[in-house]
């Protein structure tokens, strides 16, 4: 399956992640109530079927586990359900972890190879064989259940527990989810916590007493910046036409129906 053209791999570090605060904001006196948030689970299914429009051009978020390809982006090979790459450090954290509970996997004679290459675009000894290994491996329901853990552990989950620190409900929670999964956690001015420090100093989140819809416009302002700065020209509309729509229409609880538009494709939930 082909993704959106203007997919871009996500640049993860290696060691330090730098996503929960140590001592969580405290709430202040009107600031509303988040839970559960995205982390409910209708709220996290339809968190994933956004996040597969711009990232996959479909609501099937399923569909993505066998997808393999390098887009030409520099990352080499991006893979699965959310765009694991082999020049970013994900993908193999992904393969190694998998290997150590499933030994005899397709992939794992693919390791030594996959730490040659990491942190470049290189394909030198994944090729031609790593695209159908991926694939076949992402057959099996273990390689699948390991990639939505990884995907929680890395994005998820970290955008939820921040932005519940923040303040924020379910669509403030998600526009940290899909910032983290296109610029990567990191303190760098176009990965996540530069963006959300950029935005901190235009407003206040919630849990600082600031108002939250005047803080996620901020933040989309941060994030659509450093989109243009990571790669000038690049499409927008994953934050113009659907978080800023979103917002826009003061669903702060990210509540279908929901209509948007993504790289020129209309979608609707339910």
């Amino acid at each position: 399956m082909k993704r959106a053209a203007a997919l871009v791999c996500v640049a993860v570090a290696s060691t330090v992640y730098l996503l929960t605060p140590a001592q969580p904001a405290q709430p202040t006196v009107g600031v509303r109530a988040t839970p559960p948030g995205l982390a409910a689970p209708a709220q996290k299914e339809l968190a994933q079927q956004i996040v597969a429009s711009a990232e996959n051009g479909t609501l099937n978020w399923r569909s993505a586990y066998g997808y393999v390809e390098d887009i030409g982006d520099g990352q080499g090979y991006t893979a699965g359900l959310i765009g694991f790459c082999t020049g970013t450090h994900d993908l193999l954290t992904l393969v190694e972890q998998y290997t150590r509970a499933h030994p005899d996997n397709a992939l794992a004679p693919y390791l030594p190879a996959l730490r040659r290459v990491d942190g470049t675009d290189s394909h030198a000894g994944l090729d031609p064989g790593f695209p159908a290994a991926w694939r076949t491996e992402s057959s099996v329901p273990a390689f699948r259940a390991a990639q939505d853990a990884e995907r929680d552990r890395v994005y998820f989950n970290p955008a939820v527990r921040r932005g519940r620190a923040d303040g924020l409900g379910a669509l403030g929670q998600f526009i940290y989810y899909d910032a983290l999964v296109f610029h990567g956690p990191g303190a760098g001015p176009t990965s996540f916590d530069g963006i959300r420090a950029r935005a901190v100093q235009q407003a206040r989140t919630p849990a600082q007493g600031g108002d939250e819809a005047d803080y996620l416009d901020a933040f989309l302002d941060a994030r659509r910046r450093a989109m243009l700065t990571r790669h000038p020209g690049i499409d927008t509309s994953r934050v113009d036409t659907t978080q800023r729509r979103f917002l826009r229409d003061g669903n702060l609880d990210l509540l279908p129906p929901l209509r948007w538009q993504v790289y020129g494709e209309t979608y609707q939930v339910p």
